[in-house]
């Protein structure tokens, strides 16, 4: 069984809970891809992965999936098959799209994930994942700015209004603020190291961005695997917990009755 070195450090009750789980990835980046591949590794039995984007030629210095061989391809479809090959037993949804934020709240409602890992870095579709996540009662875990940092050790997991250090996460805060909505239960992966103001470029106004920040190989790996390492713990810790606290208290229950 190729999960049997897995089973053997969580258990056969944390891999069926995995097994049982949906969790869904917005984003397929630098950040999302690797999420991704961590998720499908780790045995979890139905994804949704979304992406509208292709792979450009400066994708190859941090995403997974970006090589030659894969430049003008479709992000969401070059990982599906990746993912599938790890896991042909794999329920996956394969979502090729630049989601706006009013279909946020359709796809959730379609496909109810356990849990959201937004690893996108717009900030009004990011807004509205977190708020959707939050208000249809869906866990939600969002990866913030990895662009302009290199040091691993400062890359960690935190509750969003704790966060610091981190301009993306600033403004999302902001803005959730300014909605009236509470976000204290939010996960959130970030980076307390300031950011290399000499590595900000801007862009030719062409695209959706103004400017950016120089990255690295391996630190939006990490923002993935922090982001991957949280969601397998609450699917093997959290939501067993949970269920078993339920079940308990449906015990006591019908004793009483």
């Amino acid at each position: 069984m190729w999960l049997e070195r897995s089973e053997l450090i969580f258990g056969k009750e944390a891999m069926d809970s995995l097994h049982e789980s949906h969790v869904l990835i917005v984003g397929l980046g630098g950040v999302g891809s690797f999420s991704a591949e961590f998720i499908a590794r780790a045995g979890v039995g139905t994804m949704t992965i979304i992406d509208g984007d292709v792979f450009d030629i400066t994708n190859k210095n941090r995403q997974l999936m970006a090589m030659d061989s894969t430049i003008g391809k479709y992000k969401s479809e070059v990982l599906a098959e990746k993912l599938l090959d790890i896991n042909p037993n794999l329920k996956l949804n394969v979502l090729t799209e630049f989601v706006e934020p009013e279909r946020v709240w359709e796809i959730l409602k379609e496909y109810k994930p356990d849990y959201v890992m937004d690893c996108i870095d717009t900030i009004s579709p990011k807004v509205e994942w977190i708020i959707a996540s939050i208000r249809l009662k869906i866990k939600v875990i969002s990866h913030f700015g990895a662009g302009g940092k290199k040091d691993a050790s400062k890359v960690q997991v935190a509750r969003l209004h704790r966060t610091y250090n981190c301009k993306l996460a600033q403004h999302i805060k902001k803005r959730l603020k300014k909605r009236g909505v509470s976000f204290e239960r939010v996960r959130a992966v970030f980076s307390s190291e300031m950011q290399d103001k000499d590595s900000l470029a801007m862009t030719d106004g062409t695209g959706y961005k103004r400017s950016y920040y120089g990255t690295t190989s391996y630190i939006p790996a990490l923002f993935g695997l922090q982001g991957a390492a949280e969601v397998i713990r609450h699917l093997t810790e959290v939501k067993l917990a949970q269920q078993q606290k339920a079940a308990e208290s449906k015990v006591i229950e019908n004793s009483e009755a």
